[in-house]
């Protein structure tokens, strides 16, 4: 299976495009029957409206992970972020957050919304944060606004199989 890996907002005014290495990175991580679920960053660079997705960063030993949650540890994951914003001068910026669920098509939970609100608020750029989580089969992935405002840009069959 294979996930597809460019979106846009509805009437185009945004697109969002995903790296190969960004999705082979969330292949590694769909979750099997036992597996715990695992997440980190979204980093990329923004041009005008759309965004491109150049690197997902990978679980770190510091964070807690279990069947049903995945809290990153801010630690290793902001420092990758920042070294990237560095070697890039400011191009490579942090765009949002992944995570995976235990489930063929993922929905956010009441928990994921909360901390993307919080995230997107807690945004220095004012930018919506980029949400995506990792199924099985498919992703679900959307903007959320710091005041909660949420633009779906896939939910359900985002898959090639």
């Amino acid at each position: 299976m294979r996930f597809v890996g460019s979106w846009a907002t509805q009437g185009s005014l945004s697109f969002v495009h995903l790296e190969p290495e960004v999705l082979e990175t969330f292949h590694e991580f769909v979750q099997g029957v036992r597996d715990l679920e695992a997440g980190g960053i979204l980093l990329g660079c923004v041009r005008g409206p759309h965004l491109q997705i150049i690197e997902a960063t990978t679980p770190s030993p510091r964070d807690r992970r279990s069947r049903f949650s995945f809290e990153r540890d801010d630690f290793h994951h902001h420092a990758i972020a920042m070294r990237r914003w560095q070697e890039s001068d400011g191009i490579i910026r942090y765009i949002g957050e992944w995570h995976t669920h235990p489930e063929d098509y993922p929905s956010p939970s009441s928990i994921d919304l909360r901390e993307w609100r919080a995230l997107a608020a807690s945004r220095i750029d004012g930018r919506p944060l980029l949400a995506l989580i990792v199924g099985r089969k498919g992703l679900h992935l959307e903007f959320m606004s710091g005041s909660g405002k949420r633009v779906r840009l896939c939910e359900g069959s985002t898959s090639l199989e």
